[in-house]
């Protein structure tokens, strides 16, 4: 039986650590498979570390990984990948926009013969000029130059076997650019579309100048 591991990268989401994860634990709790959740704080200042201290105390099969300082999501995507020892890698955001409810549909997906399942958010709750204009042009322009056509490079949520992740190295924005790397090493990639639910507690890390960021990441 194979083993689940979710992966958050976190900052500054004190308010919303309990609801996400008793949504999670409602979700793989029921899984077949076994579990393990690993949170990377990345540096908050908020009372993330202390929420996630206590938190420890109540979840079981929960990792926390804590950061002195901020280095952004790709880095800790990359240490929530070395810290876990699943053999599928669920990514997914701390900010309770993605729906843990989708994890089962990915795993499903995975098991029809793909070797990475990229969530799509269709129906997107952001706002559409500061956020869903400038990233449905960002994944127009990946997709031409990369080669490699799907519709959402930026969702979080996703599902990896974990030999495709074994010999790609994360820097800069690279984590958005997983699909990528993995179908020109030869792995087979799958789009699923996804749940996304507005933003109702705290505040949105991304500006405009990552959108220009990451495309330059990846020329």
């Amino acid at each position: 039986m194979s083993k689940i591991s979710i992966l958050i990268p976190l900052y500054n989401e004190r308010e919303c650590i309990q609801l996400l994860l008793k949504s999670i634990y409602d979700v793989v709790g029921k899984l077949k498979e076994e579990y393990e959740i690993v949170i990377v704080n990345d540096g908050s200042n908020d009372g993330s570390e202390e929420e996630l201290n206590k938190a420890i105390k109540e979840y079981p099969n929960l990792k926390v990984v804590n950061f002195r300082k901020n280095y952004g999501q790709t880095a800790s995507l990359a240490a929530a990948i070395a810290e876990s020892c699943g053999s599928v890698l669920i990514p997914m955001d701390a900010d309770l926009q993605n729906d843990p409810k989708d994890i089962p549909r990915l795993l499903e997906k995975l098991e029809e013969g793909y070797d990475v399942v990229s969530g799509w958010r269709r129906k997107r709750e952001d706002n559409f000029l500061t956020r869903i204009l400038p990233s449905k042009m960002a994944n127009f322009l990946i997709s031409v130059i990369s080669g490699v056509k799907l519709h959402d490079y930026g969702c979080t949520l996703k599902a990896y076997r974990r030999e495709v992740l074994d010999d790609i190295d994360l820097m800069g924005e690279m984590h958005r650019f997983i699909p990528i790397l993995a179908s020109w090493k030869g792995a087979k990639v799958a789009e699923l579309e996804v749940v996304h639910h507005p933003r109702k507690i705290g505040k949105s890390k991304y500006n405009l100048t990552r959108t220009f960021k990451v495309i330059l990441d990846l020329m």
